[in-house]
C-alpha cells in the first residue's frame, strides 16, 4: 500500500504528466487521481513505435504507465546480421527518444524511471530477444551495455549459441557458452531473459545464473498448452530465485476464444501467483498501445513484420478488452473486481519489477 508520502510524490508526478499532456490540472486534488496513476507502473515487454500520434502518447502516459521494457529489433537473425540489426535497433530507438523527448526518456536504471515520472513521461529500457547479435563474442555484451541495452534474452524461438528456443523438437539445454554467457551477463548487470526458451534451456538458466532472472512474457502450461507457455516447475524456480514471471497479453497463448475472453488472462496471472507468490510475478504486455482494428491493410503490415511467424487464423493476437493505451487501468479494475486488493495489485503492476531491476540493472 503506497504511504501518504509516496501518494503525494505519485500525486505529483501525475499532475506533471497531465501538463505534459496538455491537460489540465486546475481543481485536481489528488483524491481526484485514479488508482493507476497514483502506482508505480511498469510494462516488463511491451511495444513503442514511431507511427504512434501525440495524442496516442499522451493517452498512455495519463493512463498511469511509468516505464516500458521495449525490443529493439527483429530477434530472427543470426551472425553479422543480428549485431547488424542489432546496432540499427539500438540507434533507431535513440533517435525516436530525441525526437520525442516530450514522451520518452532513455532509462538504465530504476532511478530514470523516478526522473521521468516527475517530468510527465515514460521511461524506455532496451532490450534484445535474442542473443544472437552476441554471436560468440562475450565483448559484444559489453559493447550494448556501453550503448544502454540492459536485458537480453537467451534465446528466441530456435537453437542459438547459448541455448534452445521453444519451438526446437531436439534443441540442447544451456549449452557450454551459454553458461559462459550467463556469467558475463550477471558480471555486467545485465538482466538474462528466459522468454521464448524451451523448458530445459529454461531451467538450466535459472540453475546457472548467480543473480535473478525474468520471464519477461509469458503463459502458463498448466492452463493452456502452447509452446511458448512456462511450466509450473520452471515459474517456481524463477521466484525461487528471487526472479519475476511476466504474464503475457498474447490471445492465442491462452485460448482460441476471441469475444468476452479477458477473463483467460486473469486466470493466467492468479495461477501465476499461485506458483511464484504474490512478490514475483509481473505485467509483460508483448502488445501495441494502438488501438487496432484488424483491416486487411493492418494484416499485411503484421505479416511483413512476423514473416514466418504469421499465422492469419491467430488474429487478433489482443484481447479486445485490452485494445488500446488505456489497458493498464483496464486490468487493475479487472483484477480488483476478482478480489485482488490494493497492495498486491501495486505490487504485480510495478514494484516487483522495480525491485527486480533495482537488485540487478541497479
Amino acid at each position: 500500500m503506497i504511504n501518504r508520502r509516496q501518494f503525494t510524490l505519485g500525486a505529483g508526478a501525475g499532475a506533471l504528466a497531465m501538463t505534459a499532456a496538455g491537460l489540465s490540472v486546475s481543481s485536481f486534488a489528488a483524491s481526484n487521481f485514479t488508482p493507476t496513476q497514483r502506482a508505480f507502473i511498469m510494462d516488463a515487454m511491451g511495444e513503442i513505435r514511431e507511427v504512434y500520434t501525440d495524442s496516442l502518447c499522451r493517452e498512455m502516459i495519463d493512463s498511469g504507465i511509468n516505464s516500458v521494457t521495449v525490443t529493439l529489433c527483429d530477434p530472427k537473425s543470426f551472425e553479422g546480421v543480428a549485431y547488424e540489426w542489432a546496432m540499427d535497433g539500438v540507434l533507431s530507438y535513440d533517435r525516436l527518444i530525441e525526437q520525442e523527448s516530450e514522451f520518452w526518456t532513455k532509462a538504465t536504471t530504476v532511478d530514470d524511471i523516478h526522473a521521468a515520472r516527475t517530468e510527465g513521461k515514460i521511461a524506455l529500457f532496451y532490450l534484445f530477444q535474442n542473443s544472437t547479435q552476441f554471436g560468440r563474442d562475450l565483448d559484444n555484451v559489453d559493447v550494448f551495455y556501453g550503448l544502454g541495452v540492459r536485458s537480453s534474452q537467451i534465446t528466441y524461438n530456435y537453437q542459438n549459441w547459448a541455448g534452445a528456443g521453444c519451438n526446437e523438437i531436439n534443441g540442447s539445454g544451456l549449452t557450454e557458452f551459454g553458461h559462459e554467457l550467463v556469467e558475463k551477463m550477471n558480471d555486467i548487470g545485465m538482466l538474462i531473459d528466459l522468454s521464448h526458451a524451451n523448458m530445459r534451456t529454461m531451467a538450466d538458466t535459472i540453475a546457472a545464473s548467480a543473480a535473478p532472472v525474468i520471464v519477461s512474457h509469458s503463459c502458463c502450461k498448466a492452463l493452456y498448452d502452447h509452446p511458448r507457455n512456462t511450466t509450473d516447475e520452471n515459474i517456481r524456480a524463477v521466484a525461487e530465485k528471487g526472479g519475476i514471471f511476466g504474464v503475457t497479453q498474447m490471445r492465442p497463448f491462452m485460448t482460441r476464444q476471441i469475444d468476452n475472453a479477458v477473463h483467460f488472462y486473469y486466470e493466467h496471472i492468479e495461477h501465476a501467483i499461485n506458483m511464484a507468490g504474490i512478490d514475483n510475478v509481473c505485467i509483460g504486455s508483448d502488445r501495441d498501445h494502438r488501438r487496432l482494428v484488424l483491416t486487411e491493410e493492418y494484416l499485411q503490415e503484421l505479416e511483413r513484420e512476423e514473416g514466418e511467424n504469421f499465422d492469419r487464423a491467430m488474429w487478433p493476437l489482443y484481447f479486445e478488452e485490452l485494445n488500446g493505451p488505456r489497458r493498464m487501468e483496464t486490468i487493475w479494475d479487472g483484477l480488483a473486481s476478482r478480489g485482488m486488493n490494493e497492495d498486491n495489485l501495486e505490487k504485480v503492476f510495478g514494484l516487483n519489477l522495480q525491485r527486480l531491476y533495482r537488485e540487478v540493472i541497479g
